[in-house]
């Protein structure tokens, strides 16, 4: 089974996948990682990234220029989906194969999970949810961001309702025992309800 992770920033879903791959030693694939690695490694990708943005894009070493690529996403909401559309089909390819290799059941961790259209390459969709404010709380301790700046980061990303409407199962990380909440789907052996 392919065991799909998403939630709100904050919300705690890096933990709960460190928990399933500890726990239950259920391999998991970063897709924010692996958008960073192909971003640099892939020739298709860096050629369209050229293409798009400017040879500027990479430095001298061969390396993303961030600062190029974030002045360039910040500019216009159409380059955000440019950008998406080179890399978002290239991460699904690159973990359709890693879970090719794989034995057994695997995890798909992203923040962006349904919105980048991997839905439907996982089986089963957990949706992490915690309080906004506590979520808040922990995105300012981990990033040393404001308040602000991860209140703006909130506002481009999917509600916990919306993320909801997608969820097979919903694991509420406010303090709550996580194993009792995600031992159902690795034991997972009845049809999901919804």
């Amino acid at each position: 089974m392919r065991i799909g992770v998403t939630g709100g920033i904050g919300s705690g879903k890096s933990y709960v996948c460190r928990l399933l791959a500890q726990r239950w030693q259920l391999p998991v694939y970063d897709c924010d990682s692996a958008a960073k690695m192909l971003m640099v490694s892939s020739p298709h990708i860096r050629q369209q990234l050229q293409e798009l943005v400017g040879d500027d894009v990479y430095d001298a070493g061969g390396q993303l220029n961030k600062g190029v690529m974030s002045r360039y996403l910040f500019a216009d909401a159409a380059h955000v989906k440019a950008v998406n559309a080179i890399v978002h089909p290239a991460v699904k390819d690159n973990f359709e194969l890693w879970a090719s290799q794989q034995t057994g059941d695997v995890v798909m961790e992203s923040a962006i999970l349904v919105e980048a259209g991997f839905a439907k390459a996982v089986d089963c969709l957990v949706v992490v949810e915690a309080p906004l404010a506590l979520r808040i709380q922990r995105a300012m301790a981990r990033d040393g961001a404001t308040e602000e700046q991860v209140r703006a980061r909130v506002r481009h990303q999917m509600t916990a309702e919306q993320l909801r409407a997608y969820a097979d199962i919903v694991v509420v990380n406010d303090g709550r025992d996580l194993l009792s909440q995600l031992s159902p789907i690795v034991n997972y052996t009845s049809p999901i309800i919804h």
